[in-house]
């Protein structure tokens, strides 16, 4: 009767095994990769700003052309931007389209270095860094909408 026991313990066990296995499969993600971002925007802005502009996305050997828009409220100024980093959470290139966003306060003056880290509805996370030319004082919410051409 003990041998009886432990080989049902035994199945049972292997059981579960198999289970939390099958669980930890269907949640896995598929591989998701990283890809270059080269974007240049200008904005300018009374109270409320607009902004526009262009870049690329280089993933996995190919490179696809974006069109940036934004609108941001609390700006005051003109600057133009040149921002380079990575697209983080790309499964595919169209991942990368959709309106990210973000909360802050932030002051730039001419030569002034911009590092942005924004996130869209697909999970795609934009860490940017470069140089702003001009003068923008921002309080309040922004962000950006990217498209591919």
């Amino acid at each position: 009767m003990a041998m009886s026991g432990l080989t049902k313990l035994t199945k049972l066990m292997a059981a579960f095994a198999a289970v939390i296995s099958i669980m930890f499969a269907a949640t896995t993600p598929s591989q998701a990769q990283s890809g270059t971002v080269r974007i240049n925007v200008v904005k300018a802005g009374f109270i409320v700003g607009a902004g526009g502009g262009s870049g690329t996305l280089t993933f996995r050997g190919h490179t696809y052309p974006l069109s940036i828009g934004g609108l941001s409220l609390g700006t005051l100024g003109v600057s133009s931007a040149s921002l380079v980093g990575t697209a983080s959470n790309l499964h595919r290139a169209s991942d990368i389209a959709g309106t990210y966003g973000a909360a802050g306060a932030g002051l730039a003056f001419v030569g002034g270095g911009q590092v942005a880290t924004l996130q869209n509805q697909r999970g795609v996370v934009l860490t940017l860094r470069g140089a702003q030319v001009g003068f923008q004082a921002t309080l309040g919410v922004g962000g950006m909408t990217i498209a591919l051409r």
